[in-house]
């Protein structure tokens, strides 16, 4: 399955505690992505790898992803 990061997309943290988490896409380049808190609206300091943003929340093995963003579907 390929997952394409657009800006706009909303993704969930996957590090347990931090479910509540999330971040939204506002600009791709390369193999980085810029982020901004979405309740808080603030940037997030370091450029997110595209590799930390997955189309699921969980593994191809089907276990729940422990690291990461997991995107967000409506």
């Amino acid at each position: 399955m390929t997952h394409h990061v657009q800006p706009g997309q909303t993704y969930r943290c996957c590090k347990p505690g931090y479910e509540e988490f999330r971040i939204r896409i506002t600009s791709v380049g390369g193999e980085t992505a810029r982020a901004v808190s979405v309740d808080g609206g603030w940037t997030l300091l370091n450029l997110v790898p595209l590799s930390q943003l997955h189309a699921t929340a969980t593994t191809k093995a089907g276990q729940p992803r422990r690291t990461g963003y997991a995107l967000e579907t409506l």
